[in-house]
């Protein structure tokens, strides 16, 4: 596979500032016969070419001015420099012709790799783990998101002090006449940065505990919370945009939007829910920021409803999809049995109309406990349709009760308006007959105090006409 030349930015960041020429490289183990019957299950092949660009983007988001993509396909990780000899030469050789001062590796590098290859090249290694903590800094603008990014950084530096800079090695004086070894700069440093992450994450338990606080507030009142999580630039900005109106960041790069935002959305039947907007995920996500981003990843922990929204245009949809399960599984959702998840296929306006008759006949195909959703985020197409699946499944998890409470109960009226949500309310003869909907952590407090009853299967049991003749 030939390199492919890069120069410049694309046309919609060429006003961004940028902060160095970099070269990337793609050391992807090749695939040999019988890999793929041997592979877990869990695995897909991505593509070489996807793999590449992907690295490039997230090179971009950083301001970085990538001359050259190099993919470098290897047999075996070598233990010194990852990847062999003659590689480490011949990008040596385009380092000198191109005056770059940055290589950017698509992979995880050790210490001591990155250090050879720094040794080698003369220039600035950056390796996969690397490139996403320097996005996320950029990108992070609450306080919180902020901390969570530092955190991460911390810990994937302190593993990185080993390196070849010599002022690591020199001592501090000690105690006494004779001073004595004293301190290295290099026992100082990871002191430091050890204070620095103990501050840290207690800064961070506090942020979690206001986070439990708000999602207390939430519970009181019968908003559901909606979840969006998927592959970054998979557009789940623009689907968050769409459904609640509001102004969120969107951009066609890897990482636009990083901390998190819930905005209120309207259902068809006229029921409200709390949509959150969540980081993008990728593949090979670094460890370091699933865990400092844990605090904000609660939100799809806590959520009734997940929307798994993919690019379906992508070439490389069912490895994002796979990278997307492995992420949530990490946080305890498994997404083969969770009931709650509704794959959203986006960006269905690239295809053409056969191609969409196709995706809907597969996606009508699929089992009813995995619904799928085909809409564009950025034409509004399909988006009635996913709103109505929402509402469907939030319905099921929910309890409709009948009851009969007396006009002149004004705290227990409106302690149903605020805690359930009312479905119908006629007034007969100085007595309100109500059809309301709630969760079941309500429900023995809704019959101990009204005398409710499940509501009898009828005609209108799913959705009863919204009706209010109080007035």
């Amino acid at each position: 596979m030939e390199r492919r030349k890069v120069e410049g930015n694309r046309p919609d960041t060429a006003a961004r500032s940028v902060t160095g020429r970099a070269i990337v490289v793609g050391p992807y183990l090749r695939t040999r016969r019988g890999d793929a019957d041997s592979a877990d299950a869990s695995s897909v092949v991505r593509d070489t070419d996807a793999r590449l660009e992907e690295i490039t983007g997230l090179a971009r988001a950083i301001d970085l001015t990538v001359v050259e993509a190099v993919p470098a396909p290897i047999t075996q990780i070598r233990p010194a420099t990852y990847l062999g000899k003659g590689k480490v030469e011949d990008i040596s050789a385009l380092i000198a012709v191109h005056g770059v001062e940055l290589v950017v590796m698509d992979c995880a590098l050790s210490p001591i790799q990155q250090r050879n290859l720094e040794k080698a090249w003369n220039a600035k290694v950056l390796d996969r783990t690397g490139l996403i903590l320097e996005i996320f800094g950029r990108r992070a603008t609450t306080k919180e998101g902020a901390l969570q990014v530092e955190l991460a950084h911390l810990n994937y530096q302190r593993s990185r002090l080993v390196r070849s800079w010599t002022h690591l090695e020199r001592q501090r004086g000690g105690f006494g006449f004779l001073g004595g070894p004293g301190e290295t700069q290099i026992e100082a440093d990871r002191r430091l940065i050890g204070e620095r992450i103990t501050r840290i994450e207690a800064e961070i338990k506090k942020v979690a505990a206001t986070r439990r606080l708000h999602r207390a507030g939430r519970k009181r009142v019968p908003y559901r919370i909606v979840a969006l999580v998927g592959y970054t630039n998979a557009g789940k900005s623009t689907l968050f945009n769409r459904l609640t109106d509001a102004d969120v960041k969107a951009a066609d790069m890897l990482f636009a939007t990083l901390d998190p935002t819930l905005r209120a959305i309207r259902l068809p039947h006229g029921g409200k829910a709390m949509l959150s907007d969540t980081v993008g995920f990728i593949s090979n996500l670094p460890t370091q920021l699933v865990a400092a981003f844990r605090a904000t990843l609660e939100e799809v922990l806590e959520a009734d409803v997940i929307l798994h929204v993919r690019d379906i245009s992508h070439e490389d949809a069912e490895a994002q999809q796979r990278d997307v399960d492995i992420v949530l599984r990490q946080l305890g959702i498994n997404p083969e049995t969770g009931a709650h998840v509704i794959e959203v296929w986006n960006k269905i306006d690239r295809f053409t109309p056969e191609q969409r008759e196709n995706l809907a006949n597969i996606a009508a195909r699929r089992p009813a406990d995995h619904p799928v959703c085909l809409v564009s985020a950025e034409t509004g197409e399909g988006v009635p349709q996913l709103l109505e699946a929402i509402e469907d499944l939030l319905a099921t998890t929910r309890e409709t009760l009948e009851l009969t409470i007396d006009a002149s109960d004004g705290a227990g009226i409106s302690w149903l308006h605020r805690n359930t949500e009312v479905l119908a309310k006629d007034l007969v003869g100085g007595r309100f007959n109500m059809i309301v909907r709630l969760d079941a952590t309500k429900r023995d407090i809704v019959i101990d105090r009204f005398g409710a009853r499940p509501q009898q299967i009828g005609g209108a049991i799913n959705d009863p006409p919204r009706r209010d003749t109080s007035s």
